[in-house]
Order: structure tokens, then sequence, then C-alpha cells
């Protein structure tokens, strides 16, 4: 039995941040398949048992369970010793580019690809919404890596981790890196860490089975 267990599905980019964290790290983990898109997360077994918010990922560790990417990549810092900051200061930096992933990056992407990609919804007022704030936030993140290596400090951190869970399924929300090519660049060092994988072959759950 693995030391982690991750609760997840191979489309949730906030899925791919713990489990890409764990596998650069080289940690002992296994998945656990979350069936999105048969509705089990909104079921009250799911709720219940696993995650009251109905939600992935969800990370079992030592006797204990949690939700919510930002808090478990905190969580696996403390336990795992890699990615995290060196001092006071390079902590609250990395916390707060994760905040502004969770609340003005993925949050974004995450619902422009979903609604476009996968809900095929074609492009709407409120898809144009979305979209505008996407690059919107993609052109911060672009700014940012400009001249750096990595977003919050010299080295990889789970700020890095946690920013491009979902940037490397670009094509599945229209984006081109060449477009913006320190982020490009930023993700081509990514790659290069041991231990990575896209989310697509990192975690179960692709391809989607074709409907009928």
């Amino acid at each position: 039995m693995a030391e982690y267990k991750l609760h997840c599905f191979a489309q949730s980019g906030n899925a791919y941040k713990p489990a890409l964290m764990l596998s650069l790290a080289g940690a002992d983990w296994e998945s656990v398949f979350v069936d999105f898109f048969n509705g089990v997360t909104r079921g009250d077994e799911y709720r219940g048992s696993t995650n009251e918010m109905g939600e992935a990922p969800v990370l079992e560790h030592a006797g204990k369970s949690m939700s919510q990417s930002g808090a478990i990549l905190h969580y696996l810092v403390k336990r795992l010793n890699r990615f995290g900051g060196k001092t006071e200061e390079e902590e609250i930096e990395i916390l707060r580019w994760i905040l502004f992933d969770n609340h003005k990056f993925t949050s974004y992407i995450a619902t422009y690809r979903f609604l476009t990609h996968f809900m095929k919804t074609g492009e709407t007022p409120v898809t144009e919404f979305f979209k505008a704030r996407m690059m919107a936030a993609i052109a911060v993140l672009e700014k940012r890596l400009t001249g750096r290596k990595f977003v919050a400090t010299d080295e990889l951190t789970i700020a890095d981790i946690s920013l491009c869970g979902y940037l490397f399924m670009e094509d599945e929300f229209g984006v081109s890196w060449s477009d913006n090519p320190a982020i490009g660049a930023w993700l081509e060092r990514v790659k290069s860490q041991a231990g990575w994988q896209h989310p697509y072959e990192m975690m179960p759950g692709h391809p989607l089975p074709s409907k009928t």
C-alpha cells in the first residue's frame, strides 16, 4: 500500500498539482480514480465519505484526509521537505502566487476550458468574459517570468507547481505558448525535472469514453 493516496482524474489541473509534486519528489503514492464526468463528486456518497465540498483532489496520508490543492501542496512541503521557501519572505511570496493562481489564474482557465472544450458551448458572452480574464492573468504571469527562471524564488517551488496545473493542456483552451515565450520557457524548465509527466499520463481517466 502506498504512503500517499491521491483521489484524482486526468483532466483535472487542480489534481495534477499535488500529483506532480508527489512525482517530482519521488514520493510513494498512488492514484484513486474519481469519475468526475459521470457525476461522482456530486453524489451523497462522495460528499459524505471523501470530500464534503464535492471536489477533487483529495489526499489521504497518515490517517488524514484533506482537500484543496493549495492546502495539499503546503502540507506536502512540510512532509517531503521539498519545494518550499527557505525564509519567511520566500514563504510569503510563494503563498502570494498560490493565492493569485487559485483566485485569478486557474479559476478562469479551468472554467473557460470546461465550458468550451468539454461542454462544447461555443463562444458565448459568458465564455468571452472568462477568456478575457484568462488572457489578462496569463499576461501577468508572462510579465513576471520575463527574465526569471521560476515564479516566486530562484528555484522550483509549489508556486510553480500550482500555476502550471492546467498549462500543459493549452490546446484545450486555445493558447499558444509561442505567443508567451517566458511562460513557454518556464514550462520547459518544469518539464525537464526528473519525474515530470503530462497529466494525461500521470493520472487515470484519459481519454474520456466516446458518447454514444
